[in-house]
């Protein structure tokens, strides 16, 4: 079973179990949060599309932990110009525990 959910502007494909990396959500570390932002499920032959939503749907998740990604390198130049700009950008995320996904 695995279901398409929206959160922060992205679109994110998640199962029972699974460990992602989402925008950040404002919420303590440990705690449970309910996405209601359900765009599909699908559970072995039955798949329920929304339009966009499905209403009803929700997917828990628990609050792992807060952080920082890699850092994106961010280099401008304009040739012949003695033009040079450097420059660097860490995106924030918190990391959610997919707990289960209910479709009705």
């Amino acid at each position: 079973m695995y279901a398409v959910i929206k959160t922060g502007g992205k679109q994110y494909r998640v199962s029972i179990g699974d460990k992602v990396r989402v925008e950040t959500l404002d919420v303590e570390i440990g705690s449970e949060i309910v996405l209601d932002q359900v765009l599909m499920v699908a559970d072995g032959e039955t798949t329920s599309v929304g339009r966009p939503l499905l209403p009803g749907a929700s997917v828990r998740a628990t609050v792992l932990g807060h952080g920082r990604g890699e850092k994106v390198r961010i280099f401008k130049h304009r040739r012949r110009k003695h033009y040079m700009k450097r420059g660097g950008h860490r995106q924030n995320y918190t990391e959610v525990e997919i707990g289960g996904i209910s479709a009705s």
